[in-house]
């Protein structure tokens, strides 16, 4: 037989994107999941084309409403969607899924899963250029949706809480591993959204840490990674810590103009959850470090 004449056949996974008027980043990221058998796109009422581009690529648009109670939009998902596959991987809308990592799920998935969940590198698109240096996200995007589950955080009542579970890794019944395929971040969306993002997302890590209801122990992280943030947590003065991680112990200058802005991003990010946490009144428990946000 001719092999090119044996049909492609697709990787047996779950792909699930979340979106909310993202017509300028759905297409790109369809484009990276086109050889998964299943693209779910779970969107929250968008007022753009971003269902209708997403349909008009093969995707399988789901209508999500919150109703402002658990689940949020990611445990939702694992609870409602009518999967045909096993495993799931999820998929930003402003992200893309590398060649490299879908081969390398492929392989995968066909000689059988060693770990439930797996987690996956980021490079991070910022100012025009990838950060090859000042910025590393590890996520837990690949996983066995029957061992996995988001845990409920005591959010609900806080104004700037999303529907969807925020800078945290989901709870696995089993071993996680690291896959060496990456998937690359890379928003078409304005500065002044990213900014405005990290001003709500500030106002929900400084309540939580106010609260207590960040610590975690248990918090699946790769490597060293949940030591690391352990001290992290401890630290004073998160904002010149976090801009000395990036730009010089991760190599941020290396990356120039566009690894300098970020540093101070990140550090102003940590800046405003501290002065928000010391608006908020006495201290009721330490808080530790969480997910991967803009760490």
């Amino acid at each position: 037989m001719n092999v090119a004449s044996v049909p492609h056949t697709k990787i047996p996974v779950s792909v699930i994107v979340m979106t909310k008027d993202e017509e300028q980043n759905i297409a790109k990221c369809l484009r990276s999941v086109r050889d998964f058998a299943e693209v779910f796109v779970v969107d929250s009422g968008s007022a753009d084309r971003t269902c209708a581009l997403a349909e008009g690529m093969g995707g399988k648009v789901i209508a999500f409403r919150w109703n402002g109670k658990y689940p949020k939009k990611k445990q939702w998902c694992l609870e409602n969607l009518p999967f045909a596959h096993d495993w799931v991987l999820y998929v930003d809308a402003d992200e893309e899924v590398s060649p490299q990592l879908s081969a390398e799920i492929r392989t995968l998935v066909g000689a059988g899963p060693r770990h439930a969940g797996y987690f996956v590198g980021y490079d991070y698109v910022f100012l025009g250029g990838v950060l090859s240096h000042g910025h590393r996200v590890y996520k837990l995007v690949f996983l066995d949706r029957r061992k996995a589950r988001f845990v409920e955080y005591d959010d609900l009542d806080i104004a700037t809480a999303l529907e969807i579970e925020l800078h945290y890794q989901p709870r696995i019944q089993g071993s996680v591993g690291r896959l060496r395929g990456r998937m690359l971040h890379n928003d078409h969306k304005s500065l002044f959204q990213f900014f405005d993002r990290h001003n709500r997302y500030s106002d929900w890590e400084a309540l939580l840490r106010r609260r207590g209801a960040l610590v975690r122990p248990d918090d699946p992280q790769p490597g060293v990674r949940t030591t690391l943030k352990r001290i992290f947590a401890a630290l004073p003065c998160k904002g010149p810590v976090a801009f000395v991680d990036s730009f010089l112990l991760k190599g941020g200058f290396m990356d120039r103009r566009a690894g300098f802005h970020f540093a101070i991003a990140r550090a102003f990010y940590y800046w405003q959850v501290g002065v928000k946490m010391r608006g908020l009144g006495p201290r009721r428990a330490e808080g530790s470090e969480r997910g991967e946000g803009t760490a």
